[in-house]
């Protein structure tokens, strides 16, 4: 494994702060505090390639690896964490998800245009009873003809009134069956197919959270994913690396948590000195420092056997769960370290620690991952 930056990600992380100078940090607040979701922004990182990543080249994308993408989205939640939610679910998730399994046909019609975001992607498989127990979804899709007919709701999902095309999961045999699931792409404008609440959220207010409701929604066969019953078989590898991108935007958070500490404690002076001299807040900053490169190793290992076609269940498990944890811990002792004005928001730390508290939960929970982590070993 090879532990040096590459050229490529070099490049991505200039271009990625030129870029937030001017258009991401100067809204970023009235985004936060207005939870406006800047749809347009996508359309902007779009055209600089990424909203298509590992999206190959013959299909519109940037034909990046796993090391690249990863840079692209900690640089990106460090100007804020909400860009780069939103950023990682389009990329991993719908996405990643027809650049899996979609037919060449599938792949033909829409990766050009969600690699371009064109077209901004959902990805539906959470429901209100059903969490990280989906497979008792009660979402079904019942085959009429050469049609399937969706009727649902599914919750918690990014871009759920915005995005223009969906991967949707619905059961298509019997309650608790892994191969009752199927993957259905689902465009916007389809009768039947509509938006719902969108969540008041803690933090990640600038990434939109809503509902997708299907009510008799009529699906030709053509959007299929894959094989009928093969949907839910399908998103746990799809999770496998989307784990890896909440690791990243988990990182992201801990780095720019990390960097604003350094930065104030330098500047900040109490009994005469820089409160960095004290102490106190120099173990704090060599705690967060040495879990963040810790995290970043986790990441970088599971990036690699990603890029090199090996299993990564266990490997991304291991990266998603420590990554977020550590997030959270460290954005918390960044709070800490700002003291009275970490409490306020004129200053970034206290996003980032209401903003962390997502990645402990998103796209399956530290508990999950744990479970998912014995499992492995224990084999």
């Amino acid at each position: 494994m090879n532990f040096n930056e590459s050229e490529n990600q070099r490049m991505i992380a200039d271009m990625i702060r030129d870029f937030g100078a001017k258009e991401i940090t100067p809204f970023r607040k009235e985004w936060d505090d207005t939870q406006f979701f800047p749809k347009d922004l996508f359309k902007k990182l779009g055209e600089l390639g990424l909203m298509g990543v590992l999206v190959p080249t013959d299909f519109g994308g940037a034909g990046f690896g796993y090391d690249e993408y990863v840079t692209a989205i900690v640089e990106v939640t460090k100007l804020d964490p909400s860009i780069g939610l939103s950023l990682a679910a389009h990329n991993s998730l719908c996405t990643g998800h027809i650049l899996l399994f979609g037919s060449e046909e599938q792949k033909q019609k829409y990766l050009p245009k969600l690699a371009t975001c064109e077209l901004l992607g959902a990805w539906g498989l959470t429901e209100p009873n059903t969490g990280s127990d989906a497979g008792n979804m009660k979402t079904v899709a019942v085959k009429d003809g050469d049609y399937w007919i969706l009727n649902g709701a599914k919750n918690f999902i990014t871009h759920g009134v915005s995005g223009d095309l969906a991967v949707v999961i619905a059961r298509t045999g019997e309650v608790g069956d892994s191969h009752g699931m199927t993957a259905f792409i689902v465009e916007r404008g389809t009768p039947g197919f509509k938006g719902g609440r969108k969540e008041d959220k803690l933090g990640m207010r600038a990434s939109e959270t809503a509902e997708m409701i299907f009510e008799d929604c009529k699906i030709h066969e053509s959007q299929v994913l894959g094989n009928v019953g093969d949907g839910f078989i399908q998103s746990m590898k799809v999770l496998d690396g989307g784990r890896i991108s909440i690791a990243a935007l988990s990182l992201g958070i801990a780095e720019g948590a990390l960097e604003a500490s350094i930065q104030y404690s330098k500047e900040r002076e109490q009994f005469g000195k820089p409160i960095s001299r004290f102490q106190g807040i120099s173990f704090k900053l060599a705690d967060m420092a040495t879990q963040v490169e810790a995290a970043k190793l986790l990441i970088m290992k599971a990036s690699d056997m990603k890029n090199r076609g090996e299993k990564v269940t266990l490997a991304s498990a291991q990266a998603k769960y420590y990554a977020s944890e550590v997030c959270v811990s460290v954005s918390n002792e960044a709070v800490q370290i700002f003291g009275g004005y970490g409490f306020t928001k004129d200053y970034p730390v206290e996003k980032y620690y209401r903003d962390s508290k997502l990645c402990t939960i998103g796209e399956g929970t530290s508990e999950i991952q744990k479970l998912v982590i014995a499992r492995e070993v224990l084999k």
